[in-house]
């Protein structure tokens, strides 16, 4: 109920007037039935602007780190992430992910439709990044199609850091779906996950017209920050030739 209130009268009427949002093949989106729409994440508002264009409820896997703030304002973004049909998702492997993805599950065979972002975090620098395979696994346990979203423009309207966004318009473009049925009983076989995983993100570089980078978003932030503190990439602290008693 809070979901479809803040959609139709609340957020929904507000973004649309300011933000002006276009949209391309909409009626790629099935009417009913369970469906994953996999999207490039270019913005925090992604997860807005595009559960706002389609018509049925999107239930999106978001990272956990939303749900677990401190003090205030942390419960206030926990309490908003839930209301608005959000899980949150482990992203740190192993069994914690694997739960995570059984929520996703749950969802799907619900026959509701579910956003994901393969990339796993936001990009860095407006390039797409490889995809995790967790989106293929999803799609071959579940058998349900995958519907590639290219977001445009949505880094001009909120770039990593900013929190008040720039008003200009935002669009959004989605494919045909992609079926994978000659895959099922395979989910299991990592190479297929990955063959599956490169085939959505392919269609998202060709929907977004992004550059492809063959590297994990995660692992480029990883560099970016030790990078910025001084660290260098190999994790040793390494010595100041001009400080005393260095070789």
């Amino acid at each position: 109920m809070f979901y479809w209130f803040m959609k139709t009268f609340v957020l929904g009427p507000v973004l649309k007037t300011l933000f002006r949002p276009w949209v391309k093949g909409l009626d790629n989106v099935p009417a009913e039935g369970a469906a994953i729409l996999a999207s490039n994440h270019l913005s925090f508002s992604d997860s807005i602007f595009m559960p706002l264009m389609v018509p049925r409820p999107v239930v999106f896997l978001a990272k956990s780190e939303y749900f677990t703030g401190k003090g205030i304002k942390g419960r206030l973004t926990a309490t908003f992430f839930r209301l608005t049909n959000q899980l949150p998702m482990d992203r740190s492997g192993g069994a914690a992910s694997a739960r995570s993805l059984n929520a996703g599950m749950d969802v799907l065979k619900n026959g509701s439709l579910m956003g994901i972002y393969p990339e796993g975090t936001r990009s860095p620098d407006s390039r797409l990044y490889r995809g995790k395979v967790g989106v293929a696994r999803l799609a071959l346990q579940a058998r349900v199609p995958v519907i590639p979203v290219a977001m445009i423009g949505t880094d001009k309207v909120q770039p990593i850091g900013k929190r008040m966004p720039n008003i200009r318009r935002i669009g959004m473009i989605f494919g045909e779906p992609l079926d994978f049925s000659r895959y099922y009983g395979m989910e299991n076989d990592r190479l297929i996950q990955r063959s599956v995983t490169d085939e959505i993100m392919y269609e998202l570089m060709r929907l977004s017209g992004q550059e492809y980078v063959d590297e994990y978003a995660a692992v480029v932030k990883l560099r970016l920050a030790m990078k910025a503190t001084g660290v260098p990439e190999d994790g040793s602290a390494g010595t100041d030739p001009a400080a005393p008693g260095s070789a």
